[in-house]
C-alpha cells in the first residue's frame, strides 16, 4: 500500500500485489454489479466500492499485467 499527495490536491492510495494479474477480458467486468469468479462470490464489493468512491469525490481504477496489479484510489 502507497499513499501520496499529487500535485492538485488530491490524495491517492495504491495497492500493489505481484501476484498473475486479472486477465483483460475479465478487468473490463469487475466493477459491474454481481459480476463474480468465485463461485460463492456475490459480485458486490468492488461495485461497490466504486460507488461509495464516486458518491465522496472520488475514483477507483484498475492497471493489471502478469506479476502487477495496482488498485488506484483517488480523493
Amino acid at each position: 500500500i502507497r499513499a501520496h499527495s499529487t500535485p492538485g490536491g488530491r490524495c491517492e492510495i495504491k495497492m500493489i500485489d505481484n501476484g498473475p494479474g486479472i486477465p483483460s477480458e475479465i478487468r473490463e467486468q469487475i466493477f459491474i454489479p454481481f459480476f463474480t469468479t468465485k463461485e460463492n462470490g456475490s459480485g458486490i464489493g468492488l461495485s461497490l466500492s466504486r460507488q461509495i468512491m464516486k458518491n465522496h469525490g472520488g475514483s477507483i481504477e484498475v492497471a493489471s499485467s502478469p506479476g502487477t496489479t495496482v488498485f488506484t484510489l483517488s480523493l
